[in-house]
């Protein structure tokens, strides 16, 4: 999967400009105009890296950066942008979580130079599949749900990984079961994984019986849905 980016700027043209350059080199983007939607945005997409700007209505960026350095399980780089250019001002910024401090105005180059060296330093954190607020970070072994932590078996995280792995294909019980028992008998294949798939639901939908992200696919197996 590409890397996903987060653009938190309230100046629209600057976003605008921002996201072209990021789209031209090959990333996934999302964005928010101001602090209260980067928090939205953020818990639904958990993006690798961050390019936020300081002076943002709602809520400031110096403010949503705390607050993403309270998220207990999400490890994501920051880069800040400001039209402070004090020395202090860049001290702070950095004190405060973010990885890099760039200055306005600014060349695009540069900010993607920026980001790119910051990923290489931190690109072993953002191994992570991430659609709809459910993200799953293997090398974690973990999986959080709008930003909260769902506890999984080990069947249940593996079966989530395939699946996330495989978004929007019809997955047989035969390739299911291969990924968790792959040494079952035929005879209490289907049953055991009927029974996962069903506790599964039970931690990642809103209505386990009426599934949006998991979903039957009668007669061939099950799908798991990227748009919900």
């Amino acid at each position: 999967m590409k890397q996903r980016i987060m653009v938190v700027e309230d100046d629209k043209m600057i976003r605008n400009l921002i996201l072209i350059y990021l789209k031209k080199n090959g990333y996934d983007v999302v964005e928010a105009s101001d602090g209260e939607e980067a928090k939205v945005v953020f818990l639904e997409h958990q993006p690798c890296l961050i390019i936020l700007d300081l002076m943002l209505p709602k809520v400031s960026g110096e403010e949503f950066c705390t607050w993403i350095r309270e998220q207990k399980h999400n490890e994501v780089s920051v880069i800040m942008l400001s039209a402070k250019v004090r020395i202090e001002d860049k001290i702070c910024g950095l004190r405060l979580g973010a990885d890099a401090y760039l200055t306005k105005p600014f060349d695009p180059n540069e900010l993607i130079a920026q980001m790119e060296a910051v990923l290489r330093r931190t690109e072993q954190f953002c191994q992570k599949i991430v659609y709809e607020g459910l993200c799953i970070m293997p090398r974690k072994g973990e999986v959080l749900l709008y930003g909260k932590a769902i506890k999984l078996t080990k069947y249940e995280f593996n079966l989530l990984y395939y699946f996330m792995q495989n978004p929007d294909i019809v997955l047989s019980r035969e390739q299911l079961i291969g990924q968790i028992h792959p040494s079952m008998e035929r005879s209490v294949m289907d049953r055991t994984i009927d029974a996962h798939i069903k506790k599964l639901r039970e931690k990642i939908e809103v209505y386990p019986s009426k599934p949006k992200r998991v979903q039957t696919v009668r007669g061939m197996g099950y799908k798991f849905v990227s748009n919900i």
